[in-house]
């Protein structure tokens, strides 16, 4: 059997999006199922809107989602260079041999004189395409343009009334007809660079690429890729196209402009997400495993992964799940690690100092533990634990309402008398005085304890209430239970 080959093959025009992180993910867990080799290739032709740092940033968030790779511009194999740019020697030759063979022309149509076709082509109702008027010129023809200053781009000959078909991993059987790509296709650019879909198609080829997993939308790149390897003679990879992916909420494709969502990586890294969480989030973005277990380590799911459970239905992007994943991977951290976690955000907030004392270190390792539990990502810890450094908790309507009830001010009045008497004010000592408090009054559930919680620390959820008014501290409970009575 030949090995398996799949590429991850980012445009260095942006930073690390959900859905390239997507893509990026099912072809490792694809290749590592496989005992197959993951690589990276970056597709910078588009050299106007490639940005600085745009590649560095899709290969350090790809190694912190936990990915490695076995071949890319940094660790290159025998099938080199790993950036299409530095690859323009490899192109010329078969651009040359297409324009020899005929199946490639050289178009001196300006972009205005396209426009102008393609506005008249819409005016009369039809689908705008290359009307092949440079597909004829004689060699007489092309030497006048030339000394008119005019510089080619290459077209490739799109073969008339045939019918291109390939098996989709994820789609099953997809048939083209190939009038309706759109005419004969750019395949090189005036600046010599050669276009997406020419470069793709060489580019697979020579790395010995065996199967091609990508999202949806390049399904209408794909004929024009077959016509490709069938003007080479070269057996074209395996296809494999996955659904889009929707915003849960609009039900809408995920885009770039929607700021309802948050939908870079790097995003999710500032704000203290784990990368284990975010991988295996995302593996189920389109992908299902057989079970109900949602919760994987990143060597179940490649053992468990299979291409034919992906989805052909699209993917919904929920960022509530997304934090409950985060939430129970948080859960199971060592206490240490995850103050370590927290400690920056804290420090941002002018929350605690930058030099902590080992006493306010401690302190603030017990306020992690107390919100570990409930923490959906790092950087929530400075909201959660708010009520520990400020002065006096700002109540909302539901707290209102809890302190609206008959019986708290005898509820309230009895706790502050028990906290004052208090030897040491602990957990156990307070969960004790509570109980206290219920015989006192005869005031139980709800009622006893949800006046104090509201009183002592301004919310209506939250912690374990004996260790919040523990590491409050006897002033500062009494100081809120003051105020509110």
């Amino acid at each position: 059997m030949t090995k398996i080959r799949v590429r991850y093959a980012p445009s260095p025009t942006g930073h690390l999006h959900i859905g390239n992180a997507r893509t990026a993910l099912f072809n490792y867990l694809f290749a590592r199922h496989n005992g197959g080799d993951f690589i990276i290739r970056i597709e910078d032709t588009d050299t106007k809107r490639n940005i600085a740092d745009g590649e560095k940033s899709q290969l350090d968030n790809l190694k912190w989602l936990g990915m490695n790779w076995d071949e890319s511009p940094a660790n290159p194999g025998e099938y080199g260079p790993y950036r299409q740019s530095e690859r323009a020697d490899i192109y010329q030759p078969l651009i040359d041999q297409l324009l020899a063979s005929n199946r490639a022309y050289k178009c001196y149509c300006t972009p205005e004189e396209l426009e102008e076709e393609r506005e008249a082509q819409r005016a009369r109702g039809e689908m705008p395409h290359y009307s092949g008027k440079c597909a004829n010129l004689t060699p007489e023809e092309q030497a006048k343009k030339e000394a008119e200053g005019l510089k080619p781009v290459i077209r490739f000959r799109v073969p008339k009334n045939t019918e291109y078909q390939f098996h989709d991993m994820v789609k099953g059987e997809i048939t083209f007809e190939s009038d309706n790509v759109g005419g004969d296709f750019v395949i090189q650019k005036r600046d010599g660079m050669p276009t997406y879909n020419f470069a793709v198609a060489v580019d697979d080829h020579l790395m010995k690429i065996t199967h091609v997993l990508r999202g949806d939308d390049h399904i209408a790149n794909t004929p024009k890729q077959l016509m490709i390897y069938e003007a080479f003679g070269w057996k074209a990879p395996e296809f494999g196209h996955m659904t889009l992916i929707i915003n849960s909420e609009t039900g809408k494709k995920l885009s770039k402009r929607d700021e309802s969502i948050l939908q870079f990586i790097e995003q999710y890294r500032e704000l203290g997400y784990l990368p284990e969480a975010m991988f295996n989030f995302i593996a189920l973005l389109g992908w299902s495993p057989v079970g109900e277990d949602e919760i994987f380590s990143q060597d179940e799911l490649i053992k468990m992964f299979d291409p034919n459970r992906l989805s052909k239905s699209p993917a919904a992007f929920d960022a509530k799940k997304l934090e409950w994943v985060n939430n129970h991977y948080i859960k199971a951290m060592d206490l240490d690690v995850l103050t370590d976690m927290c400690l920056p955000y804290l420090k941002k907030a002018g929350r605690i100092a930058e030099d902590l004392s080992v006493e306010d270190m401690e302190r603030v390792k017990k306020i992690v533990a107390l919100y570990q539990p409930q923490m959906s990502y790092a950087a929530q810890i400075v909201e959660l634990s708010e009520l520990f450094f400020t002065e006096h908790p700002v109540l909302d309507d539901a707290a209102k309402e809890v302190l609206a009830g008959e019986t708290v001010p005898q509820v309230l009045t009895a706790f502050k008398a028990k906290l004052e008497a208090m030897a040491t004010v602990d957990a156990p000592s307070v969960k004790a005085a509570i109980k206290e408090v219920q015989k006192e009054t005869g005031v139980k559930g709800k009622n006893l304890f949800m006046p104090i919680r509201v009183a002592v620390s301004g919310q209506t959820h939250g912690p374990e209430l004996p260790d919040t008014v523990e590491l409050l501290g006897r002033k500062k409970a009494l100081a809120h239970l003051q105020q509110v009575l």
